[in-house]
């Protein structure tokens, strides 16, 4: 995907900004979001899924804190795009009950093509993933790619829904899709999350809406070279696999003998390699010669 800092700065800017009018009813957002756009440019993918923003800090301001609702979806744009959601995560949002189908629905983009692994290249991508707001209105849909979806996104909500889950604090969380020119697909989304009664968990990165081997038209989400929509796949139990995530307790690096939280930025950082997802306790992991990372403090 052929994404440049000139070519992304604005348009993220822009994606934020308008999701910031819809949310406040405020002209003035958009000129705060100006003065960020140093902070916000994008550089080109290079293969990996995801890059911190903002030296990794999420962009809520004092408003944002004293103002913004228990959950908000922003309205569809003209072309029928998600504009943004946000959400003052608690275990009282989390849902208890098994997700309804949404299959029916469309988001902006959305062809049922086949992927390279033989499953399908598009998910209905939740904004806010269904484990932390069971929410699955079409404001909060968009078509992701499975890589997206199900790997890169998955990292972050999993390190959210344990935090929360496993603290019972509350996180503030945005995700905002960003879209290039009037491309019906987004290029990626923008995640930002902070804890509100600790300083444990916080991050905002961008992560491109790829599929390795796969080039995409995100002007319409066809497939380059491909003859026209390819054979239909039936939606599969991996579809939206947020539904029944279960991620690792610790990420831990045999090589350095250090863990960390799930999302910690070291953690991201470790060659596959090197990479155990551990399940279990911190104390097992001690146990078995690993020590606690000194950024995240597991």
């Amino acid at each position: 995907m052929g994404v440049n800092k000139k070519r992304y700065g604005f348009p993220l800017i822009a994606a934020a900004a308008v999701f910031l009018v819809l949310l406040f009813g405020k002209t003035e957002a958009y000129a705060e979001q100006k003065q960020r756009e140093d902070l916000l440019e994008i550089p080109e993918y290079s293969g990996k899924a995801s890059v911190e923003i903002n030296g990794n800090k999420p962009f809520f301001t004092d408003e944002d804190m004293a103002f913004l609702p228990e959950q908000y979806y922003g309205e569809l744009d003209g072309l029928g795009r998600c504009t943004g959601a946000y959400a003052l995560l608690s275990e009282d949002l989390m849902p208890t009950e098994t997700r309804s189908s949404i299959t029916e629905t469309e988001p902006s983009g959305w062809q049922t093509i086949s992927a390279k692994d033989g499953g399908n290249l598009y998910q209905r991508s939740h904004l806010i993933a269904y484990q932390l707001t069971g929410n699955n209105t079409e404001r909060n849909l968009i078509t992701g790619t499975a890589y997206l979806n199900s790997e890169t996104m998955k990292r972050y909500e999993e390190s959210v829904a344990q935090y929360v889950s496993g603290t019972g604090h509350h996180v503030m969380y945005r995700v905002t899709p960003v879209f290039e020119g009037e491309n019906l697909v987004a290029s990626g989304v923008l995640m930002e999350a902070g804890s509100v009664e600790d300083d444990r968990l916080s991050f905002c990165v961008f992560c491109y809406n790829v599929q390795p081997g796969m080039e995409i038209d995100y002007l319409t989400g066809l497939v380059p070279g491909a003859a026209g929509v390819l054979e239909l796949v039936p939606d599969k139990v991996t579809e939206d696999t947020d539904a029944t995530r279960s991620g690792p307790d610790y990420v831990a690096n045999k090589n350095t003998k250090k863990f960390h939280y799930p999302y910690c930025s070291s953690a991201e950082d470790i060659k596959e390699k090197n990479r155990w997802d551990f399940y279990g306790t911190r104390e097992e992991l001690i146990e078995k010669g690993y020590d606690p990372c000194k950024r995240c403090n597991p």
